[in-house]
C-alpha cells in the first residue's frame, strides 16, 4: 500500500506500509478519499512545528468511507457512510478527557503528528472518532477538521451578539474563525498584511469585512474601524511579531484567543496586561462537540468552506507537486484525492 511520508524536512517520499487489516471490536477499516493539506503539515515541511515527529506519514484533514465494522463494535455507523475524522486519539481516562477537554488530552496523540496519519488508502480508527453526515460531499467533510480549529476558538472566546472581533490571518484557519464568529456576532472583520489574499477572499468567497494592516498604522485603522479597539482578537497567523502586537491592540477588558503556535517564547507588556485586564486563551484542536456542531452548520449550508480549495492533485502526486505549492500566493487549500 503506497503512503507519503515526510521523512525530513521538505523531503517527502512515496513509501510501502503494511495494510491496516480488519478492524477489531471498537474500530472501523476506512477508504481514505479526500486529504486536505494544512497549516500544520506546511510547518511540518518546514520544519518549524513544535509537535510534529519525523518521519511521519501525513494527514489529519479526512473525508472517508467506511469500509468495515469490527465485530461488536457499539456504533450506529455503517458500511458505506461518509465521515469526516476526528484526528485527536486521547486516553479516556484522562485528567483532561474526564473533564471534557478531549482536545487537548495529557497523552494526546493527533494522526500525522504524533502517529502516521491519512496520506494512505486505508486505516483503521476508533469508531467514536468517525463522525457521519448524510448529505455533504468528501471534500466538505474533509475540511470539517479545519472548520473546527476556528470554530473552537470561537467557542473559547464565548462571543456574544455585542462583541466587536478581529480576526487576523486570512488563511484557512482565520478565515474558519471568520465564518463561526460572524454566527455569533455582528461586528467582525478580517485582517491580513496581503493585499491580494484579502482581495481574493472578498472576490472568492465573499468576505464583506477585510482589513489591510498597514504597518505603523495598525492601532489607528483599529480604532476607526471599530470606533475604539475589539473586544475580542482572534490570531491565526501563527507569527511571533502578530502574536506579541495584539496585546497593545486589544481593547480593556478584552479576550485575546491564539489559534496559531511558534516555536519558542512570546513576550509582552504585563502592566499592559494588567492594566487592560486582558483575558489570554489558548485554543487546540477541538472537542467532538465541535465537529457536530460544524457539521450541522456545513449542512444548513451558514457555512461553506467548499470554495477554499484552490489545488488538487493526486496522492501519488504529491511528493513531486506539493513543494511547489508552498508559499503561492494563490493557494488557500490544497486537496489530495485517492481515487
Amino acid at each position: 500500500m503506497i503512503a507519503i511520508q515526510l521523512h525530513s524536512p521538505r523531503e517527502l517520499k512515496r513509501i510501502d506500509v503494511v495494510d491496516p487489516g480488519n478492524p477489531r471490536s471498537g474500530e472501523i477499516r476506512v477508504n481514505v478519499k479526500r486529504i486536505g493539506v494544512c497549516g500544520t503539515d506546511w510547518q511540518s515541511f518546514a520544519g518549524n512545528q513544535p509537535f510534529f515527529e519525523y518521519p511521519r506519514i501525513l494527514g489529519h484533514e479526512l473525508g472517508v468511507e467506511i469500509a468495515a465494522i469490527g465485530p461488536d463494535t457499539e456504533t450506529d455507523l455503517r458500511v458505506g457512510d461518509h465521515c469526516s475524522v476526528e484526528p485527536y486519539l486521547n486516553d479516556l481516562q484522562s485528567p483532561a478527557s474526564r473533564q471534557g477537554k478531549t482536545n487537548c488530552c495529557e497523552s494526546l496523540r493527533v494522526l500525522g503528528v504524533h502517529m502516521d496519519g491519512g496520506m494512505c488508502p486505508h486505516l483503521v480508527l476508533p469508531a467514536h472518532k468517525l463522525h457521519r453526515s448524510e448529505s455533504l460531499e468528501l471534500d466538505a467533510l474533509a475540511l470539517v477538521e479545519t472548520l473546527c480549529i476556528g470554530a473552537h476558538g470561537c467557542e473559547r472566546a464565548r462571543l456574544n451578539r455585542e462583541d466587536s472581533v478581529l480576526v487576523i490571518g486570512a488563511g484557512p484557519i482565520g478565515l474558519s474563525a471568520y465564518q463561526f464568529a460572524k454566527l455569533e456576532a455582528d461586528n467582525v472583520t478580517l485582517a491580513d498584511v496581503s493585499e491580494a489574499r484579502l482581495q481574493f477572499c472578498q472576490k472568492q468567497l465573499g468576505i464583506d469585512q477585510a482589513l489591510l494592516l498597514q504597518p505603523g498604522e495598525v492601532e489607528a485603522q483599529l480604532d476607526e474601524r471599530f470606533s475604539g479597539r475589539p473586544t475580542v482578537i482572534m490570531d491565526a497567523t501563527g507569527h511571533p511579531g502578530s502574536m506579541e502586537q495584539v496585546f497593545k491592540l486589544s481593547g480593556h477588558g478584552g479576550r485575546i484567543v491564539f489559534l496559531g503556535i511558534v516555536q519558542g517564547n512570546l513576550s509582552f507588556s504585563d502592566p499592559e496586561f494588567h492594566r487592560k485586564e486582558l483575558t489570554l486563551l489558548a485554543s487546540r484542536n477541538a472537542p467532538a462537540t465541535t465537529f457536530h456542531n460544524v457539521i450541522a452548520q456545513l449542512e444548513s449550508g451558514r457555512v461553506d468552506a467548499r470554495p477554499w480549495i484552490t489545488h488538487r492533485l493526486g496522492l501519488e502526486e504529491v511528493p513531486e507537486q506539493l513543494p511547489s505549492l508552498e508559499g503561492s500566493e494563490g493557494l488557500l487549500k490544497a486537496m489530495v484525492e485517492i481515487d
